[in-house]
């Protein structure tokens, strides 16, 4: 077996146990590029067709998506897995890059646990942002003071890397 191989079934491997079963196939085809970290050799980055997808966080061995992954990771994460949204009058600013506030979540996976990587849309459905939770999907829709997720990344921003 080669080192590539070994490193693609690893991404998968985490990307199953953090999205859920069969996502790691879907999300990372054969023609993904893996880019190891030039100081540890650990795997870093995931592109796909020029395109960063995710970093793998060395902190926690988990995922970090780009608006892009998150985008690919929608289309076939069914509803409303992994997804928060926010109130229409919100949306200017979350694209921007700011938290989503609890107050402001209309909808929420109940699935979402605290720490959980998270996709912030619209009622239509359109990507947001991508962040990290710090609410459970249960807390989001109750709570109506503190952030829900901290945006890392929304779509009006220019794009700047992918680790937190």
């Amino acid at each position: 077996m080669t080192k590539g191989f070994l490193d693609l079934q690893k991404i998968r491997g985490v990307a199953n146990y953090q999205f859920g079963e069969d996502v790691g196939q879907a999300l990372f085809p054969d023609e993904v590029k893996i880019i190891h970290s030039k100081k540890t050799g650990r795997i870093r980055h995931i592109y796909l067709e020029g395109n960063l997808l995710a970093t793998l966080r060395p902190t926690d061995g988990m995922f970090s998506l780009t608006i892009f992954g998150a985008k690919r990771l929608m289309s076939f994460l069914e509803k409303p897995r992994l997804r928060v949204v926010v109130q229409e009058d919100v949306e200017k600013f979350i694209i921007d890059g700011r938290d989503v506030f609890s107050r402001h979540v209309i909808a929420a996976d109940q699935e979402i646990r605290v720490g959980e990587e998270v996709i912030v849309t619209n009622k239509d459905g359109d990507i947001l942002a991508v962040g990290k939770a710090l609410l459970s999907g249960k807390e989001m829709l109750v709570f109506k003071r503190g952030i829900g997720v901290k945006v890392r990344r929304g779509v009006g921003e220019e794009e700047k890397g992918c680790g937190e």
